[in-house]
Parts: C-alpha cells; sequence; structure tokens
C-alpha cells in the first residue's frame, strides 16, 4: 500500500470517529457542542457551562482553528434560546422574599385612651385575646374553632414563639385575627431597666414586621397586667401608641379543666370586655366552643381589639 493510500484511510478513520463523538455528547447535552469532561457533561441543561467563558477551547461554538479537514457530514454548533431572566429561579426568590402587605385596620374612636383594659360597655362587642406561645398545633386548633363560628380573636405573640413557629404570623392574619406584641422572651418587662425594656418590645417588632409587613397595633407588656410609665414610654418609642391589658382573666395558664374555665370567662365577661387566654393549654382548646356558645347566648360577638375599639 502506498503512502498516500494509508494517509487517506487514516483520515477518513479519523473523521468517522469525530462524528461519532459529536452525535454522542449533542444527545446527552442541549444541542451544542460541549466538552467531553465531565465538569462540562454536568452542566444542567439548558444552561451554558460557565467553564466555556474562559476556556480557549470554548470560542462561541466555533472552537479553535484547526487544520483537520472536515465534512458537510460534521453535525454543526447550534444556539439554543436562553430563558427569559423573569422566568429563571433568581426572579422567584426575589417574589418570595418580597415584604408582604398588612391587612388594613379600622381607625380607633376618637379618644381611644394610651392602655385600653376594655371597650364601651354599652356595646355587645367582645375581645378574645390570646397569649401567642405553645404547642402550634393547639394555636391552629384554638384558630379553626374560632372561624368555625364567625369568632375573631387577638393574639399577642413572643417573639421567641414566631422564631420557632414563623408560619403562624400569617396564619393567624389569614384567618381574619388580629397581631399584637407580647415582648420578645416574656420575662417581667416591668423589672428591666429602660434600654433592656426597649429591646424585648422591639426585637418582637421586628420580627411582626418581617413576617407581615407591620409591628402591629398593640402592645402588652409581659408579666404584668399594666404597663409601668416607663414601659409606656418604651413602647411608643419602638411605634406602638396604645397598650392592650384586659379586665377578665379567668387564669387558664393554671389548667382547670374546661368546664371550670368556661365558667370563670362567662361569669366574669361583659360587652366591651377584654378577656386574657393562652394558645398553649388543651384546657383552653377544649373549653373554647362552650365559651362562644355561652357569648353567642349572652349576645355577645367576639371581635378583634381594633373592632373593640373601633
Amino acid at each position: 500500500m502506498t503512502a498516500d493510500r494509508r494517509t487517506v484511510l487514516r483520515t477518513a478513520a479519523q473523521l468517522a470517529a469525530l462524528a461519532a463523538t459529536g452525535g454522542l455528547l449533542t444527545a446527552c447535552g442541549t444541542g451544542a457542542h460541549r466538552r467531553a469532561d465531565p465538569g462540562a457533561l454536568a452542566a444542567h441543561p439548558g444552561t451554558v457551562d460557565p467553564q466555556h467563558t474562559t476556556d480557549p477551547a470554548w470560542n462561541g461554538g466555533e472552537g479553535p482553528a484547526s487544520s483537520t479537514p472536515t465534512t458537510p457530514a460534521e453535525p454543526q454548533p447550534t444556539t439554543e434560546p436562553t430563558a427569559e431572566p423573569t422566568a429563571g429561579p433568581t426572579a422567584a426568590a426575589a417574589q418570595a422574599s418580597a415584604p408582604p402587605t398588612p391587612p388594613p385596620l379600622p381607625p380607633l374612636a376618637p379618644g381611644t385612651p394610651v392602655e385600653v383594659a376594655y371597650g364601651a360597655r354599652t356595646g355587645r362587642n367582645v375581645a378574645l385575646t390570646f397569649h401567642g406561645s405553645g404547642d402550634p398545633k393547639l394555636a391552629t386548633a384554638l384558630l379553626e374553632i374560632a372561624e368555625q363560628r364567625g369568632a375573631r380573636l387577638t393574639v399577642m405573640v413572643v417573639g421567641s414563639w414566631l422564631d420557632q413557629q414563623p408560619q403562624m404570623a400569617r396564619r393567624i392574619l389569614d384567618g381574619g385575627h388580629e397581631l399584637g406584641n407580647h415582648t420578645q422572651n416574656h420575662l417581667n418587662i416591668s423589672a428591666m431597666t429602660p434600654d433592656q425594656a426597649r429591646a424585648e418590645i422591639a426585637q418582637c417588632a421586628d420580627r411582626l414586621q418581617r413576617l407581615t409587613g407591620s409591628i402591629g397595633r398593640w402592645f402588652r407588656p409581659s408579666a404584668a397586667q399594666y404597663a409601668t410609665p416607663m414601659v409606656r414610654e418604651q413602647a411608643r418609642a419602638v411605634g406602638y401608641e396604645h397598650v392592650l391589658s384586659f379586665d377578665v382573666d379567668p387564669r387558664d395558664y393554671n389548667d382547670p379543666p374546661a368546664a371550670e374555665l368556661q365558667r370563670r370567662v362567662l361569669n366574669a365577661v361583659r360587652g366591651g370586655s377584654v378577656v386574657a387566654l393562652h394558645m398553649g393549654h388543651q384546657c383552653t382548646v377544649d373549653a373554647l366552643p362552650a365559651i362562644l356558645d355561652g357569648l353567642a347566648k349572652a349576645g355577645l360577638k367576639p371581635v378583634t381589639a381594633s373592632q373593640l375599639c373601633a
């Protein structure tokens, strides 16, 4: 065999091998030429391998200049359409991180005091307020019972609870209820320095703002029925013009039997009352249906604290 004949056969074999390799990479990749190394083959379909932007072997799909002859049968590079930026993960993440829109609150009646312990006694509305902490299953059960009967609650949340159960903030608002601030750690705020008290209020406010788009209207002091002048001043500095106290305390935190808790609430409540209850207690869940039935028989309607004072 002559040297020219051997060269022709060798060149033909090389071309066949190149064509076969190009077809395999096109089937596994995106339709454009890709390098046959693990990094290139692991790139997500529909994207451009970032190595291509700096690798001299990648030249917009054209490859480096070569003296190797080509034939019309060799696969040619193609260009895939680029996805619109709004459809990518970055846009979805930006949408998910957008601040939520807080629900509108009714304006309070003129002359609403700085600290509210009860509403108009001549009205038929009452406010059932709940200390927001504890088992989220119990909290959800309370919300569902109230919603089934058309009652609206006011939940004074503890900030550390929102750290553990952030989904509860939107769950409460989505049910038509109201959220307020009950400090970050539920310590004795009356015994703190002004700076410590402000930090306790501000930390919970920050969590409410981030999760709901609002710090809420109401602040309630922890470990106290009424706010001291110092606590009211620190609450005002954070952005709370009103403190929400209460006039009915059935002490459900002592876990009385459900029938006893029902009796305590219904014997003490009257028009305008603000009742202090707690979410983390099974007795409260068990007693709530009978409490709501008893309020309805007495012609009293459970509304949010803002509705009570509107």
